[in-house]
């Protein structure tokens, strides 16, 4: 079982905020293997599952793609509930959050294991949750010079500007293919 989450916030006014990265990089993971997403209640999230083996020579593996509903700060109640509902325990092979990243440059992304929130509320709530760090985190760098000038709140709620757009776009089609080489 793979279990792929991407963090940001639920409501529109959001959708193309930097916070949303997490969420445009599962968007773009769900296009690509033809999902379609379905609100979830029992986890406070949309979820959009392959139910066949996405691993040669696996039999009953699931990949789960999940996008809390529940904001930002409290994602770690609905990737607790996702993983108690199917019996899994956390594990960067299970486990993946996608999630933007104050401290990475924009158009750059880092894979990390068992690394700490480093200021991240919705990755703390996971940590929080779950009471472990062992899972796998792709932080996908959103920093402008723009950050120092308005403040870290106020600019991860901003929109991508157009030139931005296209560089986001850019490194989450590479962080799809990533990705989908290995699940395959």
């Amino acid at each position: 079982m793979r279990i792929i989450v991407g963090l940001g916030n639920p409501e529109k006014e959001y959708f193309k905020t930097r916070h949303n990265a997490g969420f445009m990089a599962v968007d773009a993971l769900a296009e690509k293997l033809g999902l379609a997403w379905e609100k979830n209640k029992k986890f406070s999230a949309e979820t959009a599952i392959q139910n066949t083996p996405f691993k040669r020579g696996e039999r009953g593996v699931l990949l789960i793609l999940a996008k809390p509903q529940t904001f930002m700060n409290d994602s770690g109640r609905a990737v607790q509930a996702i993983l108690k509902y199917y019996k899994s325990s956390p594990s960067p092979d299970t486990l993946t959050v996608i999630h933007d990243d104050l401290d990475i440059e924009l158009g750059k992304y880092k894979i990390a294991v068992g690394s700490g929130a480093a200021g991240h509320n919705g990755v703390q709530s996971i940590i929080g949750s779950l009471k472990t760090k062992d899972f796998q985190r792709v932080r996908i760098g959103i920093k402008t010079e723009e950050k120092e000038k308005i403040g870290a709140s106020n600019f991860v709620l901003k929109n991508f500007n157009k030139e931005e757009t296209k560089i986001i776009n850019k490194i989450i089609g590479e962080i799809t293919e990533k990705i989908m080489g290995e699940i395959k």
